[in-house]
């Protein structure tokens, strides 16, 4: 009896721990000869509302589909760490969490399609490194912004279709072949299926990458309709892909100037790209080895136009290397690459021999051993590019040590005479070369001045680059107020900070060990410093201003002046032409006085009439000639 009643508690807890299944949810074990299985769940229960949150930890495959669920909540599924596909799909689902795919590392394919979800968390993609199908069919998606290329890069199934997708981000198709710059292969086992049907694409150079994807063959990239068509602009407006042609819509071509410069240490370098294209191509520079860029400047002249400079000055050997001028506009991109090359001093330090005595009950000569008493002594190899290179040994003086064989007179006075006029030939050697260390450097120049700073340049010939220098700059004539800085020969430029503007300075170069008044020197003036700079730029505009009224006004008075002139002029010749052009001569008729003499019927007579008459005469006769009269004989005589 005891022991059916332990079998029974044990059949109790082995109940008790059998996953427990939600009531709205079908559970089924997929066993194995083996003893081992997966779990795959399903619940499309019409009154779901809420995402389960009590699935069995060991689910591998959970289909919530036909439901009312709206909304995917924060860490919906964080517990379920096996689960490799997640099928949520016709449902309402209108909002999804950024987090709502957290610790689901294993998941392999997710499938959203049928609801009603308008924007998609794409950051949420991150919590699933091994996603490789993505399912966002039959949405209302409007976008996809570029924010979302990072998280796509291991898709190979993307469906995209049946939503309200426009346009696509022109970097999106970057991440497949051809235009990720691997090589087309029909024997590529890893395909990339899109579904982008039932869109209404604008055709536009947005989008001209995925119109040259469907029109090519043998391509990793797999539509899964070919025959995808324009909605947009109207002269595309139902034409396939196939056949679209878009007008502008240009890939970038890059030019530079050279392919190769090489140039001496401490100039000056000017590196020029140009590029055309349509829509215009942006432009900027790389180095091959990640280093910044920077001092580039660039302008677009016209439309589908650009150029970029970048300035490099006063070069030094970690300037040596590859630019990348690299052209992009959303049809692709471009690069072209400058190799830079300089050409200089190039100073080596390698350990010195020391010459030495070598006694022995054997030894006839003099043998070289390495110092141990001379520090810092070096020998330095100087080659000048493109030169054939020399080596040159400049040891100090060799120090004799006396030993028993030489007291024994083994060794015969003359080499011992040799080897000491060798060692004060090499000492001499040494004096003369300190004191040409300031001969060595030259070209000393000043490159961009401003009010309070300028570089200083120069060359060292046949110095190592080790060489200590003191860079010792002031005020012409002013030695009290000098200024030094310690640099090294190597170093080929340094900047002088501190500087008054407008002034007048002098610089130095020494070398340690240097004979006195043999330093290279050189003059600069600072600029001067224009604080009202933007106030002389307003006074200029209102005195232009000004100039440009008063010469006007000069001009309207002008014009009114010739206009009266001529008004003038053109009235006594309308006068003259009047009087010219009359053909009726004004009179009046006037009584005779009568003489004797006088004839009968000459009773009267016609003499001029003054201009005041004859004015009268005319508006009279101005206003007979309006009126109406009923016939011929009663019309005015007046004639004007």
């Amino acid at each position: 009896m005891r022991r059916l009643l332990y079998v029974h508690v044990l059949l109790c807890c082995l109940s008790m721990a059998h996953p427990f299944c939600p009531s709205q949810c079908t559970c089924v074990f997929h066993g194995r000869t083996d003893g081992t299985g997966t779990r795959s769940v399903l619940c499309n229960d019409p009154d779901m509302s809420d995402v389960p949150v009590n699935v069995p930890v060991d689910t591998v495959k959970l289909r919530i589909e036909k439901t009312v669920v709206r909304r995917i909540p924060t860490e919906a599924f964080y517990y379920l760490v096996e689960l490799r596909y997640l099928w949520i799909t016709y449902n309402s689902v209108a909002s999804v969490d950024t987090a709502s795919f957290y610790n689901l590392k294993v998941l392999h394919e997710l499938r959203l399609d049928g609801n009603m979800i308008s924007m998609f968390p794409w950051e949420s993609l991150k919590e699933t490194p091994r996603l490789r199908t993505l399912d966002l069919h039959n949405n209302r998606l409007t976008n996809v912004p570029s924010e979302a290329i990072p998280y796509l890069l291991n898709i190979t199934y993307l469906d995209l279709s049946s939503n309200k997708l426009a346009t696509l981000p022109s970097d999106l198709m970057d991440i497949w072949p051809p235009f990720n710059g691997a090589p087309i292969s029909a024997n590529i086992s890893q395909k990339v299926v899109l579904g982008l049907q039932d869109n209404p694409w604008f055709c536009d150079c947005k989008i001209s990458k995925l119109i040259e994807i469907s029109k090519m063959t043998n391509t990793p990239v797999v539509l899964m309709d070919l025959f995808l068509t324009c909605s947009g602009p109207e002269n595309l407006a139902g034409v396939l892909f196939q056949r679209a042609e878009l007008d502008n819509c240009v890939k970038p071509s890059v030019m530079t100037s050279a392919t190769k410069i090489t140039s001496p240490l401490g100039s000056n370098v000017l590196l020029r790209c140009d590029t055309t294209g349509y829509p215009t191509p942006t432009l900027y520079w790389a180095k091959t080895d990640g280093s910044p860029v920077n001092n580039t400047v660039q302008e677009s002249p016209g439309d589908g136009i650009r150029w970029s400079i970048m300035s490099l000055h006063g070069i030094l050997y970690k300037d040596a290397g590859n630019y990348s001028c690299k052209a992009k506009n959303v049809a692709g991109s471009a690069e072209a690459t400058i190799s830079l090359s300089i050409a200089g001093t190039i100073s080596t330090t390698i350990p010195p021999l020391k010459p030495s005595i070598g006694i022995g009950p054997t030894s006839q000569g003099t043998t070289f051993t390495p110092p141990t008493d001379i520090p810092n002594t070096p020998f330095i190899t100087s080659t000048v590019l493109p030169r054939t290179p020399t080596l040159s040994a400049v040891p100090k003086k060799p120090k004799t040590t006396p030993s028993n064989g030489l007291q024994r007179g083994s060794l015969k006075p003359a080499k011992i005479k040799d080897q000491g006029a060798n060692g004060r030939k090499l000492a001499a050697d040494e004096k003369s070369k300190k004191n040409d260390v300031s001969k060595s450097v030259k070209d000393l120049k000043i490159v961009e001045e401003t009010s309070d700073s300028a570089v200083l340049l120069w060359t060292a010939d046949g110095v190592p680059n080790e060489s200590p220098l003191t860079v010792v700059y002031s005020p012409y004539d002013e030695d009290d107020s000098k200024r030094t800085v310690e640099t090294n020969a190597g170093s080929g430029k340094e900047l002088l900070e501190g500087l008054s503007s407008g002034m007048r300075y002098s610089v130095c170069l020494i070398a340690k060990g240097s004979a006195a008044g043999k330093d290279p020197c050189i003059d600069f003036y600072t600029l001067d410093n224009v604080e009202y700079t933007g106030q002389n730029q307003l006074f200029m505009i209102i005195s232009g201003i000004a100039c440009a009224l008063v010469l006007s006004l000069i001009a309207l008075l002008l014009y009114k002046i010739l206009a009266l002139y001529c008004k003038g002029r053109s009235t006594a010749l309308d006068e003259e032409e009047l009087e010219k052009e009359s053909y009726v001569k004004f009179e009046t008729i006037s009584m005779k006085h009568r003489t004797l003499t006088s004839h009968p019927t000459e009773l009267w007579a016609r003499r001029p009439t003054h201009e005041s008459e004859r004015m009268l005469l005319c508006s009279r006769s101005s206003i007979d000639s309006q009126m109406t009269y009923k016939s011929d004989s009663s019309r005015s005589e007046y004639l004007c």
